[in-house]
């Protein structure tokens, strides 16, 4: 997919889409995760807490009391990351009782570090260790009345919380990297499939180009049905523009011919006069330039038909059969080699037109022998059209560079005394130019001249 296409720009959107939303998806999954283990790890401090309020709380209680019936043997290792401390706060000295796993060490303070009393009356947050290692602790004051004031604190190592949040990331972020690789695979299907349409709509005006259609055929989604309508209603609507133009060309060239044909035929019968000799020279020459430009114009309206394909074999074994029954009399053998699979992107007409004129050019010119060749070749360019070369050779006498040019201009003759207008050349040029391609002359191996022909092959 390239960056300008549509397909690409779909498919970036729709990942960057999924990109974010699965970020944003993966950070509020993990923050409610580690919510919900500190709560949990909470209300196990809380347990604990309440144990020791209500062992503070029982009257009678003797100073070394250990409160053992906590019920957990980490308190009683020392340095084990679980400890609890009671602190008598109404006394000039803090009276200090701690779990044995506290050893010789002390508590910090959450009232000191500033931890705000929550509705339930307790104390909340993190502190150092002995260790160093990160605690969570729970706190809360009990005020006794005549029997004291005291500070309760509850502390768990909090790694349990870090290793279970960490856990559950490892697990989350690999299910999102999958379900991210799903989701990615499931856009670029989604993305082919629904501009699966447009493609069939590409592959079939690359048919009507190429005239393997002549009409965009099937069923298409409703948001691309109207792209369908349009284009064959165009299509329609080139072909009537077409055919009007054929019909005016023609009508113009009836209603131009019968005038010059009075003025000629006036002009000959009074060919003594210097008047009407020239009057006949220039109704010639406007003949010859009517006639040239109304092909043209009949040339031009012809190729804005698209999508028609000829097959090249056909047509120069039937211009082959005609010429030598036209050239009988001279004795002239024309060959054909090559073509039988090569295809024209055009009309018959205007190639029996271009390859006609050139094969009645050589055989006027030629000794005995005439040579048609044709050859398919693909350009060398990275997405350079197929080509088709036609050489029409013939052994007669040749011209030089200087004729070679001359006669390929519009209406310039070497020989009066050969049939035909001296269009020839110039309107297979103007043909082949239209259509993309090109003609040259220059020397055959048989001896005379050689055309090349150069047209667009489908």
């Amino acid at each position: 997919m390239r960056r300008s296409s549509l397909a690409t720009r779909l498919f970036l959107s729709a990942t960057a889409w999924v990109v974010v939303i699965l970020l944003i998806t993966g950070v509020i999954l993990s923050s409610v995760y580690r919510d919900a283990t500190e709560r949990a790890f909470d209300r196990r401090l809380n347990l604990y807490l309440r144990t020791l309020v209500a062992e503070v709380a029982t009257p009678d209680e003797p100073p070394d009391h250990q409160f053992q019936s906590l019920g957990e043997p980490l308190f009683e290792l020392p340095l084990s990351g679980w400890y609890w401390q009671i602190i008598r706060t109404d006394t000039d000295k803090d009276e200090v009782r701690a779990s044995r796993s506290l050893w010789d060490k002390k508590l910090p303070k959450l009232e000191d570090r500033g931890a705000e009393l929550t509705a339930a009356g307790i104390r909340l947050g993190y502190v150092a260790g002995p260790e160093g290692q990160t605690l969570r602790m729970v706190e809360r004051p009990v005020d006794l009345g005549a029997d004291g004031k005291f500070l309760v604190d509850v502390a768990g190592d909090a790694s349990e919380i870090f290793d279970e949040t960490r856990n559950f990331d490892y697990y989350l972020g690999g299910t999102f990297i999958a379900l991210s690789i799903v989701l990615v695979l499931t856009t670029i299907f989604q993305v082919r499939f629904g501009l699966a349409p447009l493609k069939r709509i590409s592959e079939a005006i690359a048919d009507i180009r190429s005239g393997r259609a002549e009409r965009l055929e099937g069923e298409f989604p409703v948001e691309i049905a109207p792209l369908a309508r349009e284009t064959n209603a165009l299509i329609d609507a080139n072909r009537e523009i077409v055919e009007r133009a054929r019909t005016h060309v023609g009508n113009l060239a009836h209603a131009i011919k019968t005038p010059l044909s009075v003025i000629i035929n006036e002009a000959t019968s009074h060919s003594s006069d210097p008047f009407a000799s020239k009057v006949l020279e220039q109704a010639d020459m406007m003949r010859d330039q009517v006639a040239h430009h109304l092909e043209r114009a009949r040339i031009a309206a012809r190729l804005t038909v698209v999508g028609t394909i000829t097959e090249v074999g056909p047509v120069v074994d039937a211009l082959r059969r005609t010429m030598e029954k036209i050239h009988r009399g001279r004795g002239i053998a024309i060959e054909a080699f090559g073509g039988s699979k090569a295809k024209f992107r055009g009309e018959r007409q205007d190639l029996e037109e271009m390859v006609g004129n050139l094969v009645d050019n050589a055989c006027k010119w030629a000794t005995s022998r005439v040579s048609i060749e044709v050859l398919a070749e693909q350009r060398s360019e990275p997405g350079a059209p197929a080509m088709l070369r036609i050489l029409v050779d013939d052994d007669g006498r040749g011209l030089s560079e200087k004729e070679r040019a001359q006669v390929s201009r519009r209406g310039q003759r070497l020989d009066e005394s050969k049939p035909g207008s001296g269009l020839g050349l110039s309107i297979v040029v103007d043909l082949a130019g239209l259509y993309g391609g090109s003609l040259s002359l220059g020397r055959a191996p048989i001896g005379g001249l050689r055309a090349e022909l150069l047209l667009p092959a489908a």
